[in-house]
């Protein structure tokens, strides 16, 4: 059973750094595609950021490219999302996903992590 648990979200001032973990279990980490969502109140779950299994490939949503950055650890099972110069329209919960092996399709995710919430003051 696949497990992702998201952790690093909190209350941040605008301008402002964060860093998301996701710790993922339950599957070979460093077959997959792994990728972050967001979703804001009243909103759609949207996507942020995809990385591909080696971490060579990487795709952002354009709101955040040049502010964001998806990375990954396969050592550690672990794939990361450093947020910078953070506005309050960034606030949302953040879900982590991985993708079905082989997909080019940035929604074709299989599971999904718990959500970290991200709240980021003005």
């Amino acid at each position: 059973q696949v497990q992702l648990v998201e952790s690093g979200g909190g209350l941040v001032q605008a301008g402002g750094p964060m860093r998301l973990s996701c710790a993922a279990s339950g599957l070979d980490f460093r077959n997959y595609a792994m990728g972050w969502f967001r979703q804001a109140p009243g909103k759609g779950r949207d996507f942020v950021a995809r990385i591909s299994w080696s971490g060579v490939r990487k795709y952002y949503t354009d709101s955040v490219k040049g502010r964001f950055t998806i990375s990954r650890d396969n050592a550690k099972n672990t794939v990361y999302l450093q947020m910078n110069s953070l506005k309050p329209e960034d606030t949302a919960v953040y879900y982590c996903a991985v993708y079905r092996s082989g997909t080019v399709n940035n929604q074709d995710v299989t599971d999904w992590g718990q959500g970290t919430q991200v709240t980021v003051s003005s």
